[in-house]
């Protein structure tokens, strides 16, 4: 008898029973998702958590355009590319202050910077609307202070230069501009869902990963790309504050451009996150 127990247990090993992967495993996998954030939480009004993420999304969005501003400025003011960083190092100040900046916001509002990228992280409910209303404000007041403390310090140069606006190259059309923006920013918000995904650590624990890191690299090339196209918006707030203080027809004429192309990006990015890459498969772990 004690022959055959063990023939059957052996039999048992050789064909395991088929447990289900994906949606009816959930309660195996080795990461915590944070739950959906609610449409609106009063709450958080009477938290100072709340108001101080806020401030920092100011100051980080006010020295992200006082640098990227005053980089732009200085290429544009040298008689000839070579004389200065050029493109690649406009790109360069705007992929390293997103990077630098990211890294020291990201535990205490997120590190968003940017309307777009809040915009699709409240699409796929990492943050209320209360929260993300809040953060579009005060990135855009950052930004428009920014940029104007740039004009104080050199408002001739800052006026004949341009001021760090965006407007559609000529020889490009609207369309042209809109799509560059569109995928600029679908480039950058993807990048930022991947980056801060929270099974990336259970799915890739071997692949140490800082998130900043990737996010600036993603702003510096699509600024290598689009830079001839519309000098490279993909942030709404950078667009809206060098409009406000620059201030001439030129700035305004194509700024939907800059606001309606990165909430597209954003929400396509938002979707393809949600419904392509963290769709959950139905298989049988054989």
């Amino acid at each position: 008898m004690e022959g055959k127990e063990e023939d059957v247990r052996v039999g048992a090993n050789k064909f395991p029973e088929r447990q289900p992967i994906g949606t009816s495993a959930q309660s195996d996998k080795d990461y915590k998702e944070p739950p959906p954030a609610p449409l609106f939480e009063p709450g958080e009004l009477a938290s100072w958590s709340f108001w101080r993420a806020g401030i920092a999304e100011f100051i980080a969005t006010f020295l992200f355009l006082y640098i990227t501003v005053l980089t732009v400025m200085g290429v544009k003011r040298s008689p000839s590319m070579c004389a200065s960083v050029g493109i690649q190092g406009i790109a360069w100040a705007f992929g390293g202050m997103i990077f630098a900046l990211v890294y020291c916001t990201a535990g205490i509002s997120g590190g968003h910077i940017n309307p777009a990228v809040t915009f699709g992280l409240f699409l796929a409910r990492k943050l209320s609307l209360t929260r993300a209303v809040y953060y579009i404000v005060m990135q855009c007041l950052g930004a428009i202070c920014g940029a104007g403390v740039v004009k104080g310090f050199q408002p001739k140069q800052y006026q004949a230069l341009g001021g760090g606006a965006n407007t559609i190259a000529p020889g490009y059309t609207k369309g042209s501009g809109l799509g560059a923006e569109i995928i600029g920013t679908f480039v950058l918000v993807y990048t930022v869902f991947s980056a801060t995904d929270a099974k990336r650590n259970a799915r890739d624990s071997h692949v140490p990963i800082l998130a900043p890191l990737p996010i600036g690299f993603a702003v510096f090339l699509v600024h290598l790309a689009t830079i001839p196209i519309t000098g490279t918006g993909i942030n709404p707030a950078r667009s809206l504050g060098a409009a406000i203080i620059f201030n001439k027809d030129n700035a305004w004429d194509d700024h939907w451009v800059f606001w309606v192309g990165p909430f597209i990006g954003a929400a396509l990015a938002a979707l393809y996150h949600v419904i392509v890459i963290r769709a959950i498969p139905f298989k049988s772990r054989s």
